[in-house]
């Protein structure tokens, strides 16, 4: 599984093998993006509606787009309370953490008459994108709600794609239901991000968009950022593991495995001196991989 690349004094060889795992695909990704981004804008939900039974296979519309509350709870009926007191608990400890980040307002009266100050004032309206496509992070929902509910951002909407079926993965609305985010649109990708830097006539234009995505979602943030905030420009998942022939070749495979699947595009590298430790690697990797539901994905990523 793992492709070896023996360094032979020639470090610019190397370097360039893997810049060019970013480059190969960025040129169409982008015109197939803006192409999305500029259908959005210009033909709202519909252009939305199409490109989500294109992509997604699930044939949207007005009436079937939101999470119906008699929906959320016939899927959370399959979350035991034992999940739901981690989801909770795992939200107390991120509200322990971001709270000491809250900005405050202030301001200084001189004596001449000059104020000066700041204003630290919350967001009208958010949006979470949450992965639900090939994999999906109940996680993503926590990571990002806490920090805007603890910033008094008023509204709190989420989007995340969906299979044909038109389902919600319960795990993330278990988390939704913790965070108490109510409005969850069945859409995602560049469609989705689109949709909510813009608006459409179902979907209201936010002021911020965050939460990670594939490389399609990473560059509808690019190209709508301006019109609307974003988090940042997430690349995708990258680890570099550093180690000698000391080193337990399970726990390598499975730190390179944890950042392979998320994407086919992820770069998950072992640097070492040790060529038995690259084939026990090799052979943990093979060995681990059998029964995980990502396994094409994480085979792709580190063959790749």
């Amino acid at each position: 599984m793992l492709k070896q690349i023996d360094y032979q004094g020639k470090l610019e060889e190397i370097a360039e093998k893997f810049q060019g795992r970013k480059t190969e695909v960025s040129k169409e990704v982008n015109k197939t993006v803006q192409q999305i981004v500029e259908d959005i804008q210009k033909s709202g939900d519909t252009a939305l509606f199409n490109y989500a039974k294109k992509f997604d296979g699930y044939d949207v519309n007005t009436s079937n787009l939101l999470v119906t509350r008699m929906e959320r709870e016939k899927r959370l009926e399959q979350i035991d309370e034992d999940y739901f007191r981690i989801h909770r608990r795992a939200k107390s400890q991120i509200e322990e953490f971001h709270k000491h980040q809250l900005g405050n307002s202030w301001n200084i009266f001189k004596e001449n008459g000059v104020i000066m100050g700041q204003i630290a004032r919350p967001l009208e309206r958010v949006a979470l994108y949450v992965p639900g496509g090939t994999a999906a992070y109940p996680s993503t929902v926590i990571m990002n709600a806490v920090p805007a509910l603890l910033a008094g951002v008023k509204e709190i909407i989420m989007i995340t794609p969906v299979k044909a079926d038109g389902k919600v993965n319960p795990n993330i609305l278990a988390a939704a239901e913790v965070c108490g985010i109510e409005t969850i649109y069945k859409v995602g990708g560049a469609q989705g991000v689109a949709a909510v830097a813009y608006g459409t006539e179902s979907i209201p234009k936010v002021d911020k968009i965050v939460g990670p995505g594939n490389i399609f979602v990473a560059t509808a943030k690019k190209i709508c950022y301006g019109v609307v905030d974003i988090d940042m420009i997430a690349g995708p998942s990258e680890v570099l593991v550093i180690a000698d022939e000391t080193a337990n070749p399970k726990y390598i495979a499975a730190d390179l495995m944890a950042q392979a699947e998320h994407d086919k595009l992820a770069s998950a590298i072992l640097v070492t001196t040790s060529e038995k430790l690259v084939q026990q690697v090799d052979e943990e990797l093979n060995r681990q991989v059998q029964n995980l539901e990502r396994r094409e994905i994480i085979e792709s990523s580190i063959s790749n």
